[in-house]
C-alpha cells in the first residue's frame, strides 16, 4: 500500500509540474522579455502557439563548442524583440560570419 501511495504522490507532482506552462512572450513587452532572460541566464520561452526555444543572456549558457546567434521573439508591443541569444553547434560553413 505504501508503495501505491509512493507512486500515486509522484505521478500527481510530476503532473502538476508538466502544467506548469513556459513563459510566453506574446503576453509579455520587450523589456519583460529582455528582463527574463536577463535574470534567469537560461530560459525556455514560448513564443506564440506551440512553438518555443530556449535563450541565453551569453555564450556562457552554451555547451563549449556552442556559439550564439542573436534570438528575436514576438511580443506584446513589438513583433520582433530582442531578448538574448539562442545557442546553436556551428557547421562546416558556419564559421567567420556565415550563419
Amino acid at each position: 500500500m505504501r508503495h501505491v501511495l509512493t507512486a500515486l504522490l509522484l505521478t500527481v507532482t510530476a503532473s502538476a509540474a508538466s502544467a506548469q506552462g513556459r513563459p510566453d512572450t506574446t503576453t509579455m513587452t520587450c523589456k519583460q522579455a529582455r528582463a527574463t532572460v536577463l535574470r534567469a541566464g537560461a530560459i525556455v520561452l514560448g513564443t506564440g502557439g506551440p512553438t518555443y526555444d530556449r535563450y541565453v543572456r551569453d555564450r556562457n549558457f552554451c555547451a563549449p563548442t556552442e556559439v550564439t546567434r542573436a534570438g528575436f521573439v514576438p511580443t506584446r508591443d513589438t513583433p520582433r524583440c530582442f531578448v538574448g541569444y539562442t545557442c546553436f553547434e556551428p557547421g562546416v560553413g558556419d564559421w567567420f560570419g556565415d550563419f
